[in-house]
């Protein structure tokens, strides 16, 4: 029987594989921050509106260039981060060396802030085939029509940092208030995973088709700070997402998505930080698979959101949600990256009522109560759905 089930294996799965073709090339670089000085003493003090070629760039690249000369490196390209303070650089490695070996040594150099890997990140979907089912799970967990007679999103920005999303597609034609490609391949109409993420936060609710968002009021910005590998799976890294994140930062988000997990990452971690400090919630994938939920998950003050129940996770709405796929189609889509999806619409709909993440209700077990959420975002107003839920709860 396993060897059967080894030989279907082999016949099933490609001979070479894309995903981990793509997410070594990635790997083989590393990340050189260089300090800005501060705005008052630096002849580019409006850098944060755009990237010009101004002294006080030219000096940071030569410098870069000329560490990337001294450790046998090749710079890629370069990437302000005003956020932080830092230019950041990306220098590839020959394949002999050892990305963390390599930016270990340019640490220690004076003129850099810091270095390290880039990392690759993964989207927390599952494969599915299934055909589209007719219900959406919050239609009843959640009592979603009740829910949008108190809040619809109204006025909230949600970033979602993912990849690229059809903003062409029947669900959100007009719902997306922005659009930025982030990531270092050609441009997409739309994606996969970003598009069902972006649809389940905020797909229009009044063109009779397709789905309604948790949020359809919300105004989504598309970051796409990852992209749709050879396989079909979703792959970041260090490098998009940092630019994804300064760009929520510059519009400035209300929240950000993150369904996506990985290895810690000092870059990330710092804009995590500074997005969080501007009042803007940050909403992640929770991975089964990694310590602590991984990255960003495992953050302070990011909200994990799984879509199955963990000790001390909140969890919301995760496996066979219909959801918006490129080329006006549907599908039906399971995982964490969804169950997050929803978390972000829901804080959208509370964010309306000025609420924030720290209101969040959940039951015993992490699941997440989604009408006692609203209620306690709206002042404690009773809702239709209370009897609903107590009458599902008995």
């Amino acid at each position: 029987m396993k060897c059967w089930l080894l030989v279907l294996l082999a016949l099933l799965l490609p001979t070479g594989d894309a995903r981990a073709d793509e997410a070594d090339a990635v790997r083989q670089q590393v990340l050189v921050l260089l300090q800005m000085p501060v705005p008052h003493y630096r002849p580019d003090a409006q850098y944060a509106g755009g990237y010009s070629a101004s002294s006080g760039r030219s000096l940071r690249r030569n410098i870069a260039g000329q560490l990337a000369a001294q450790h046998g490196l090749t710079l890629v390209t370069d990437w302000p981060l005003p956020a932080l303070g830092v230019d950041c650089y990306v220098m590839a490695l020959p394949p002999s060396r050892a990305p963390a070996e390599a930016a270990q040594a340019l640490a220690q150099d004076s003129r850099v802030a810091w270095a390290q890997t880039m990392n690759v990140f993964h989207a927390q979907a599952e494969a599915q085939t299934e055909p589209l089912y007719r219900l959406q799970p919050t239609a009843t967990l959640w009592h979603l029509a009740s829910l949008h007679g108190l809040a619809q999103g109204r006025g909230v920005k949600v970033a979602v940092v993912d990849s690229a999303v059809d903003a062409n597609h029947p669900d959100l034609a007009g719902q997306i208030a922005g659009s930025e490609n982030l990531v270092d391949r050609p441009p997409s109409a739309g994606e996969k995973h970003g598009t069902a993420v972006a649809g389940i936060v905020a797909a229009r609710a009044d063109n009779r088709q397709g789905i309604a968002g948790v949020a359809p009021q919300a105004r989504v910005l598309a970051l796409r700070g990852c992209w749709q590998a050879g396989d079909g799976s979703t792959l970041c890294s260090s490098l998009g997402l940092a630019k994804a994140l300064q760009a929520a930062i510059a519009a400035r988000a209300d929240i950000v998505n993150l369904s996506l997990s990985g290895p810690p990452d000092r870059l990330l971690g710092q804009l995590i930080d500074a997005v969080r400090q501007r009042g803007a919630s940050v909403v992640a994938a929770y991975d089964r698979a990694l310590p602590g939920g991984g990255f960003p998950a495992a953050h302070p003050g990011v909200v994990a959101v799984s879509d199955a129940a963990v000790a001390g996770v909140l969890s919301a709405p995760g496996q066979d949600v219909p959801a918006p796929a490129p080329g006006a189609r549907w599908d039906v889509v399971s995982g964490s990256s969804f169950a997050a999806a929803h978390v972000s619409g829901l804080l959208a709909l509370m964010r309306e009522l000025g609420g924030s993440a720290s209101t969040l209700v959940h039951l015993d077990g992490g699941e997440i109560d989604a009408c006692g959420s609203l209620n306690r975002a709206a002042g404690g107003r009773r809702l239709p759905c209370d009897a609903a839920l107590a009458a599902n709860r008995r």
